[in-house]
C-alpha cells in the first residue's frame, strides 16, 4: 500500500524520491551491479543482447482521469516486453526514465514505480536503474529501455513471411480499444474487464519464444493495430496478408456486447494489444496461436481479397 503523500515534487529532493523507489525494484542474478551507481553492469551469458525503448507521455499516452501511476508502470513495461517477445527474446532487465513537472505529487511517482516494480517482477526482470529529470509544470514522459536475451533461438524478424506462410496471433484482438471506447463514452460498467485491460494490457510473451523455436518466419507486436501493424510485414517481406473475416469473427463476437458496431474497428485497428503477430509454414503453427489470415502475392493487407485502408494508431497522423 503506498503511503498517501500530496507533496509535490517541488517540495522534495531527487535523494529523498529516490531512497523510497530503490528498495522496491527487483533484480535478478545477472545484474552485477544495480541502481544506485553511475551505470548498471549485466552478465550476458550469449553475449548478444536486444534492446527497445518505448515512452508513454501524459496527454498524449495516458490522462490521470483514466490511469493510475501504477496504470502506466504496467503499460510502459508491458510495451517493452513484448517488443522483447517479439523477436523471440526474454527480456532480462530494463531502465527507466521519469521526466516530471515539479507540480507532480510524490505519490504518484511512487505509484509509478510500484507498477513498474509489480510487472517487472511478474516476468522475473530487473530494474537496473534509469534517470529523472525535471520538466516544465504539466509535463510527465515515462520511457523504458529493455534489455533481452535469445536464450539459443534466432532473432525473428519481420522481412521473412513467405507466400503460403499463414498469419496467427498469440492472443485476443480489440481489448484495449474496446476499453478505451468504454472510457471515453463512460459506459466502463458495460465491460470493465475491457476497462482493466486497456489500463495495464497483460502480453503472453511466452509465446514469442514458442514462435521461434516452431519456425515463425515473421513477428511482431500488435501495438498500433492488426491491419497496419500486418502492412508492416507485408511491407518488410514484399508480400501481401490476406486476413480471413471467418476466422476473425470469434474475436468480434467477444467484443459485440460491450461496443457493439465498433467490434470489428476494435478487432482490425486497435492498438495497445500487445498480442504477437507472426507468420508461420502452414503445419508449424504453435499451440494457443490462432491462425487468421494468409500470406499472399501481393504488397498490402486485405480483408477476403478486399483492400484496407488506413487503420491503427499512427503518432502524427490525422
Amino acid at each position: 500500500m503506498i503511503p498517501p503523500d500530496g507533496r509535490t515534487l517541488a517540495q522534495t529532493s531527487e535523494q529523498e524520491l529516490l531512497a523510497s523507489i530503490f528498495p522496491v525494484l527487483p533484480t535478478r542474478p545477472e545484474v552485477l551491479i544495480g541502481v544506485g551507481d553511475d551505470t548498471a553492469l549485466l552478465r550476458v551469458p550469449s553475449g548478444a543482447v536486444l534492446v527497445t525503448t518505448d515512452s508513454m507521455v501524459l496527454g498524449r499516452d495516458w490522462i490521470d482521469d483514466w490511469s493510475t501511476g501504477a496504470d502506466v508502470g504496467h503499460k510502459v513495461v508491458t510495451q517493452n516486453l513484448a517488443d522483447i517477445a517479439a523477436m523471440g527474446g526474454v527480456c532480462t532487465g530494463v531502465v527507466v526514465s521519469l521526466i516530471a513537472g515539479r507540480d507532480t505529487t510524490v505519490a504518484w511517482c511512487r505509484e509509478l514505480n510500484e507498477g513498474i516494480a509489480d510487472a517487472c517482477r511478474a516476468e522475473n526482470v530487473a530494474v537496473l536503474g534509469g534517470d529523472l529529470s525535471s520538466a516544465p509544470d504539466g509535463v510527465r514522459v515515462v520511457s523504458i529501455t529493455a534489455l533481452g536475451e535469445l536464450n539459443g533461438l534466432s532473432a525473428v524478424r519481420r522481412d521473412g513471411a513467405r507466400v503460403g506462410d499463414v498469419v496467427a496471433v498469440s492472443d485476443s484482438l480489440g481489448r484495449s480499444d474496446a476499453g478505451l471506447r468504454l472510457l471515453q463514452a463512460g459506459t466502463t460498467d458495460r465491460a470493465p474487464e475491457l476497462v482493466a485491460f486497456h489500463r495495464r494490457p497483460v502480453a503472453r510473451l511466452a509465446a514469442g519464444p514458442d514462435a521461434a523455436a516452431a519456425g515463425a518466419t515473421a513477428l511482431m507486436d500488435i501495438s498500433d493495430g492488426l491491419v497496419r501493424d500486418g502492412r508492416r510485414i507485408a511491407a518488410a517481406g514484399g508480400v501481401g496478408i490476406d486476413l480471413s473475416r471467418e476466422l476473425l469473427t470469434p474475436f468480434a463476437r467477444r467484443l459485440e456486447p460491450a461496443v457493439g458496431d465498433d467490434a470489428w474497428a476494435c478487432v482490425l485497428s486497435g492498438g495497445e494489444e500487445h498480442t504477437l503477430l507472426a507468420t508461420f509454414p502452414d503445419d508449424v503453427v504453435p499451440q494457443g496461436w490462432s491462425v487468421v489470415g494468409r500470406v499472399v502475392e501481393g504488397s498490402d493487407v486485405t480483408l477476403d481479397g478486399q483492400p484496407q485502408q488506413g487503420g491503427g494508431w499512427d503518432h502524427f497522423g490525422g
